[in-house]
């Protein structure tokens, strides 16, 4: 089954409001500086940084010896070891480098829903990475996926925390309210883009390969995988967080319910029971299943947030054994 059978809302639940306070706690950030964001590909940085990398370069700490080839820089040759084996070697250091990291955020009306809010979680997981990024010296860019991800600014420093939150905080999704009527829209707050159209204009701007991690519910009638593939196109280390609500896992409902979905309006009436749920169950453990089985084939790693799982958890827990961070 698609995930299009998948309902996003119940009309008579209306999706709460954004949690307030700050997305991230001091104590959070304090555990957050002792991670590090892993790159499964090697990817030539603009400037220097905190990161080790896997390329040989130049710097104070010796990595390993080669064979000096014509047009090797001579001041790297080691003549103490010239001088005894008469052959000429050149001295390897490690090289340290800046990543590009970017956390694209779906904002789309699907995400405004649920206890705690989906959205809300998705900003926590992105402000998250992004400052564990920073704190390496990395180019860190947390952007909302449409438009408005253009004037996400891009920045390197854990001095530049603010910045990134400051963003955030104008991350929203739009809150609808369908007409069964005409299907028409009241957009209160941030634009519906679809996964496709949302990930084609990040990567049509130019940006530079490294690390992407992809915030959202997958839930999207046009399909989440040309978005990925776009991605992969990028030759981008792609990682994929899929946050869903425990409302969408064990649906809380019983009786006549009229579904509808935010994103378009479709509607249907239906009488919840066992038997119904049951199905549903079904349907969503095969659209996860799917969504999984598809990412394994591309080298994309997809992790399951549950929004009510406590952010530290997931950070030092889930994406620490699926090899996001360490």
């Amino acid at each position: 089954m698609s995930n299009s059978s998948i309902p996003t809302e119940v009309s008579n639940t209306t999706a709460p409001a954004a949690e307030s306070g700050p997305l991230l706690s001091p104590a959070m950030l304090q555990r957050l500086e002792r991670l590090e964001l892993i790159s499964r590909k090697i990817f030539r940085g603009r400037m220097k940084g905190e990161r080790i990398s896997r390329r040989k370069g130049q710097s104070v700490e010796f990595a390993d010896f080669r064979n000096y080839v014509p047009g090797d820089d001579l001041r790297l040759i080691d003549w103490n070891l010239y001088a005894r084996l008469d052959q000429l070697f050149l001295k390897l250091f490690q090289e340290e480098e800046d990543l590009h990291f970017y956390a694209l955020i779906d904002s789309s009306a699907s995400m405004n829903f649920g206890t705690p809010n989906k959205l809300r979680v998705a900003k926590q997981l992105a402000a998250a990475l992004g400052y564990i990024g920073l704190c390496r010296g990395d180019r860190v860019s947390v952007q909302e996926l449409g438009p408005r991800g253009r004037n996400a600014p891009v920045v390197r420093s854990r001095g530049s925390l603010w910045k990134m939150l400051k963003y955030l905080e104008t991350v929203q999704s739009p809150r609808a309210v369908v007409s069964s009527e005409d299907r028409s829209v009241n957009d209160t707050g941030g634009s519906n883009v679809s996964l496709h159209d949302g990930v084609k204009d990040f990567v049509t701007r130019g940006v530079t390969s490294g690390v992407v991690v992809l915030i959202t519910d997958l839930m999207d009638k046009t399909g989440y995988e040309s978005a990925l593939r776009m991605l992969i196109g990028r030759q981008m280390d792609v990682f994929v967080l899929q946050v869903l609500s425990q409302e969408e896992l064990k649906p809380p409902l019983r009786g006549d319910r009229r579904l509808i979905d935010v994103e378009d309006g479709d509607a249907a009436e239906i009488t919840v029971n066992q038997f119904v749920l049951d199905r549903y169950e079904e349907t969503l453990k095969a659209f996860l299943q799917q969504a999984r089985h598809y990412c394994a084939k591309r080298s994309i790693v997809h992790v399951l947030v549950p929004t009510d799982t406590p952010i530290e958890t997931v950070m030092t827990k889930y994406l620490r054994s699926r090899g996001i961070v360490r």
